[in-house]
């Protein structure tokens, strides 16, 4: 160790300068180095691999749900609801099935596309990476998760920094 005024070197232990009498400074450990690209790239594959998972179970809760909403508009149709019944029909007789059918395509062309979203990240391919751009696009309008994840999607895989650790991964 040296001074930091007149350069003398200093002994281990010694508290002031000999020759210029200035005190020695505690010895500074260096500054930690920043994280290399194989850290940044590694903490991003994390990143990706929590949104593979999520994308799978959100298409597994849209299954699951979907079922739920059709078994209800199953009722709904059929006269289970309020002063209606099957002497009495609220909408006609074809509205009912083409309306279930309908919901039940939709949910399911959803819970698919989710799902090859979440397998496409999981296993870190670039089609997986454009079905998940495409599953939040589709997924926005679905308040609170749904928005959620869709918005969290989009912050992680789009942008060219994001683009290139993903080229990487």
């Amino acid at each position: 160790m040296f001074c930091s005024g007149c350069g003398q070197e200093l002994e281990a232990g010694q508290a002031f300068c000999s020759r210029c009498g200035r005190g020695v400074a505690p010895l500074i450990p260096p500054a930690a180095q920043a994280p290399g690209f194989a850290y940044e790239l590694e903490r991003y594959g994390g990143k990706v691999r929590v949104l593979g998972i999520l994308w799978l179970v959100w298409a597994g809760l849209s299954i699951l749900f979907g079922f739920v909403a059709i078994n209800f508009l199953h009722a709904f149709f059929a006269g289970g609801f309020g002063p209606w019944g099957p002497d009495r029909p609220m909408f006609p007789g074809w509205l009912g099935p083409a309306l279930i059918h309908f919901t039940w395509l939709m949910l399911s062309l959803r819970a698919v596309v989710c799902a090859i979203a979440g397998w496409g990240l999981l296993e870190r391919t670039q089609w997986g990476r454009i079905m998940a751009i495409i599953a939040a696009v589709i997924c926005l309008p679905k308040i609170p998760f749904g928005t959620a994840l869709g918005i969290a999607t989009l912050i992680i895989l789009l942008g060219g920094r994001n683009s290139a650790l993903y080229d990487n991964l």
